[in-house]
């Protein structure tokens, strides 16, 4: 099976892609064992700190002890973050924006690349390079009524909302039955309180609650 294809198809499946940064690789090891024992195994770590490249090396080769977990990186903006992160060796790449340059890097070596947009030209732009599956970011900005109204023009696109994405039932219902292939959520799951506190167990809680959600909904309502 094509590598890009499967990687798309688990984040589609999964229905939710968990994502964070931390400076503390300790901090960091914990989140994604956090969330790993939730029965998640596909994460985003972002590169939005100092110690990202690092951090991010120290969990690749931790990953060796967490069977099936695919490991993405976030807030890919330009080329030389896509060369560095690829290196490292992250199993797919996301963008706040579209990139011709990142998209034609994630190409060469067979790697995922979800880029972002946010209006219907920036779509156009990500299908025509080739990409199915579209980050509509910020989606507390866009709101839950602009998949439906841009789906009629972009049938055969996949897509990714994150930004603002609460853990609540009705938000994640919201997003759903209005169209959303799968949701990513941050700070919203992964708390700034969890992580001061150190409290992992609740992160694995939480998680396994907002999977049981998108399930739920998604027998009420097939995509």
């Amino acid at each position: 099976m094509d590598k890009q294809y499967s990687t798309r198809q688990q984040i589609v499946d999964a229905g939710l892609l968990p994502l964070f940064y931390h400076d503390d690789p300790d901090v960091c090891l914990s989140v994604v064992k956090a969330l790993y024992d939730a029965g998640i195994r596909i994460i985003e770590f972002t590169n939005r700190g100092k110690h990202s490249v690092e951090n991010f090396k120290i969990m690749r080769t931790a990953s060796d002890q967490m069977p099936g977990l695919v490991l993405g990186v976030g807030t890919i903006k330009n080329a030389d973050d896509a060369a560095r992160f690829i290196e490292a060796g992250a199993d797919l790449l996301i963008s706040p924006v579209f990139d011709d340059v990142v998209c034609d890097i994630a190409d060469r070596y067979d790697i995922l690349w979800i880029p972002g947009c946010m209006t219907p030209t920036e779509i156009q732009h990500a299908k025509n390079a080739g990409c199915t599956l579209i980050k509509l970011f910020p989606g507390n900005v866009l709101g839950t009524a602009f998949i439906p109204a841009i789906r009629p023009l972009f049938p055969d696109l996949q897509f990714l909302v994150t930004g603002g994405v609460e853990t609540s039932e009705q938000n994640i219902s919201e997003w759903l039955s209005n169209g959303a292939d799968c949701i990513g959520i941050g700070s919203n799951l992964i708390t700034e309180e969890y992580l001061t506190e150190k409290n992992f167990p609740a992160i694995t809680a939480e998680s396994i609650k907002v999977m049981e959600h998108i399930r739920s909904n998604r027998k009420k309502s097939p995509q």
